[in-house]
């Protein structure tokens, strides 16, 4: 009779943790660089970056993924094992991750630090709020609301329209009923009516330009840039003038330090800012990057969901912020993520797989092919060597996994069968010598467009040639939303376009790579803080929901006062 086996929240608890001052010194940090918070997690000060800088620059790996199942395909993990592997191959490694939103801890996803024996711990810690940065960033998002709206109940010495306020407020919640409010209402002394909604706080632009400052200068000067409203006149609005991107920086004083954390086999991992790859950048931080490139032979740092999403802003967003490169990426992909592309199995959030799925068939996987290699293409776009992960599940079969690699190499990937969620980093040690063989090649990474395009080049650029659709379609209201973007001269700034995470499409029930499609793009909105033009597609919505039985309804507190239920 085999033994039940253990769940991820069981295998956190079961761990044994090294001191942070070891993980640190793994790093080479010295102790004055960390401030501690409890034992198991620290604050990385921000003159690490200078006392760093002189160190070698590692080789620096993005971990990104085919267009996941809505149950997620185990990038994170990957994350984990890749980064686990290569220290148990003989290289030093670091990861940088982002930090869960606890908005889906609570929905759907659960956790967000790993599994099985590839997880960042302590795993509770992470998950639920780790040194409150996400509630900084929610506090300070808020307040430049609140200061929005005192100013136009006062006198509005700033003309502000109170139909053009675009600054909406946020919660770290899944919350529907939140999208669309009026607020303001009640009696004179209660504020000016007036139409506004929630967005969930890591879609807001408070957490992308935190992801994005290079240092707290740096920070301080995006946050005088956010436009809240138009004037009367149609001119914009920004923090600055309103008097509240100081404040707004002091409440963030601590959220732009990057965490240190580890995962179960020690390895040094940066968690740091949460920004949605569907919705914002998707990446962690440019100052956890900077400062890990500067700790070892490898940071491997991950970019939300497909290649097409958090990978994509990686490469024409972050990486031109931060002025790294990236020496190599990694595509995460599965059996039953190919077989759901075929398009011959239904798979949904929070029920079993389909019987039929789990049948043997190199058929299906074969069916499904189209994603991955489109996916790969996206790295190549970029001039980025991909190598393909394949996350073995305990209900593949040999064939199938074989199958997955042989796809791969039809593509001209390199490619990895992993086992290290049962396994561990010696379940990933065959992705890392294959990462660090591909990471020895010159890197030929480039941006995908040029900077100074129009907003609608660039978008064209994104969608045809890493979405691959038949162009654009901008609606009324973003055709005169783009007009005011380049009037006010943001033009020059890279897009970040919010569409679904489960299509290469904008229509989450397109598999494969459809083609013959249009992309259309429904709202733009100006992110001058954060330093890119926001556009959003489709239905996508900037607020999730709660599904019919979300994970809230079975995470507790016991007797002892220890967490139960989180996943």
């Amino acid at each position: 009779m085999s033994l039940p086996i253990p769940t991820d929240l069981e295998i956190a608890r079961g761990a044994e943790l090294e001191p942070l001052s070891s993980i640190a010194d793994r790093m080479g940090l010295p102790p004055e660089l960390l401030e501690p918070y409890g034992d198991h997690v620290a604050k990385i000060r921000l003159s690490a970056l200078d006392a760093l800088s002189e160190r070698p620059r590692a080789r620096y790996v993005v971990v990104t993924a085919v267009t996941p199942t809505p149950l997620g395909e185990g990038k994170t993990t990957t994350t984990v094992g890749l980064g686990d592997g290569l220290n148990r191959i003989g290289h030093r490694a670091s990861i940088a991750i982002r930090q869960p939103s606890m908005g889906p801890v609570f929905g759907i996803k659960g956790g967000a630090a790993g599994g099985g024996y590839s997880q960042v711990v302590p795993m509770e810690r992470l998950n639920l709020h780790l040194t409150g940065d996400i509630h900084a960033v929610g506090a300070a998002h808020n307040l430049l609301a609140a200061l929005v709206d005192n100013h136009l109940f006062r006198d509005n010495s700033l003309d502000i329209d109170p139909h053009d306020v675009s600054w909406r407020r946020v919660v770290d919640i899944n919350d529907r009923s939140l999208r669309s409010v009026v607020t303001g209402l009640g009696g004179r002394l209660d504020g000016v009516p007036r139409q506004t909604g929630f967005d969930i706080t890591a879609a807001s632009e408070v957490m992308a330009l935190l992801s994005l400052s290079s240092s707290a200068r740096d920070m301080r000067a995006r946050l005088g840039r956010i436009i809240v409203a138009g004037n009367r006149a149609g001119k914009p609005v920004t923090a600055e003038q309103l008097g509240g991107a100081g404040a707004m920086a002091a409440v963030l004083r601590e959220a732009i330090k990057p965490n240190l954390l580890q995962t179960l086999e020690h390895t040094p991992v940066l968690v740091h800012t949460g920004p949605f790859g569907n919705i914002a950048t998707g990446n962690s931080s440019v100052i956890a990057d900077l400062v890990g490139l500067r700790c070892g032979d490898f940071l491997v740092t991950e970019a939300g969901f497909g290649a097409d999403m958090g990978a994509e802003r990686f490469f024409n967003i972050k990486c031109r912020v931060s002025g790294e490169a990236p020496d190599a990426a990694v595509v995460v992909a599965t059996v039953r993520a190919l077989k759901a592309h075929s398009g011959r199995h239904a798979v949904a959030a929070g029920r079993p797989l389909p019987e039929g799925m789990l049948e043997e068939s190199t058929d299906d996987v074969r069916a499904g092919a189209a994603n991955l290699v489109k996916q790969i293409e996206n790295c190549r776009l970029h001039g980025v060597s991909p190598v393909v992960a394949v996350n073995a599940f305990p209900t593949d079969h040999a064939s199938e996994l074989e199958e997955v690699r042989r796809i791969a190499a039809e593509a001209g990937a390199r490619s990895a069968v992993c086992t290290n969620v049962a396994d561990g980093g010696s379940g990933a040690e065959d992705l890392a010598r294959a990462v660090a063989e591909a990471a020895d090649e010159e890197s030929r990474y480039a941006p995908l467009y040029p900077q100074d395009a129009a907003i609608r080049d660039k978008v064209e650029a994104v969608a045809r040639q890493v979405y691959g659709a038949d162009g654009v379609e901008f609606s009324e209201t973003a055709e005169r939303q783009v007009r005011a973007c380049e009037r006010g001269g943001l033009g020059g700034l890279p897009v970040c376009i919010a569409k679904t995470h489960l299509s290469l499409s904008s229509d989450p029930a397109l598999r494969g790579a459809p083609t013959g499609w249009t992309l259309p793009v429904r709202e733009v909105r100006p992110a001058a803080g954060a330093g890119y033009v926001y556009l959003i597609c489709g239905t996508m919505q900037t607020m999730p929901g709660l599904g019919s039985a979300p994970a809230a309804y079975g995470i507790d507190l016991d007797d002892d006062g220890e967490i139960t239920g989180l996943f």
